[in-house]
């Protein structure tokens, strides 16, 4: 699907009204595609309480919603799968909760299995980006 900022923004945050815990997400892109903002408006949907941000840095944010903890996890920074052994991931699926994972291949194994991935690329357009889901 090809779209601007402000309807991935409108599909992210149906998506996160639609969501039902326990959920793990990935989307996977280049840098600068929209998986931030795709995460910042599943987090709306889903009643965050607080503005989701990149955790490049941090590699996990926790955010308490509506009906469920949300836990963004952005794997960019990994060098080897390895390395994702300890972000706690089992944790946060026995703990019920929806996961949405940035960069989701870089964790290899580690990775709980996605309930549903997506996949975000640049479009023709400067301000255009393609949303597809990997099946």
């Amino acid at each position: 699907m090809r779209c601007r900022e402000d309807e991935l923004n409108r599909f992210g945050e149906e998506l996160g009204r639609a969501l039902r815990a326990p959920a793990v997400i990935g989307l996977s892109g280049e840098l600068g595609t929209g998986k931030t903002t795709l995460v910042q408006a599943i987090c709306r949907g889903l009643g965050a309480r607080a503005l989701a941000t990149s955790p490049t840095y941090a590699l996990v944010h926790h955010y308490d919603a509506a009906d469920a903890a949300v836990y963004h996890v952005d794997c960019y920074r990994l060098t080897v799968p390895d390395q994702a052994r300890d972000l706690g991931f089992d944790d946060m699926v026995r703990e019920g909760a929806i996961v949405l994972i940035e960069w989701p291949e870089r964790a290899g194994p580690w990775a709980p299995p996605l309930d549903r991935h997506f996949q975000l690329s640049y479009g023709e357009e400067p301000d255009a980006r393609e949303l597809g889901e990997i099946r």
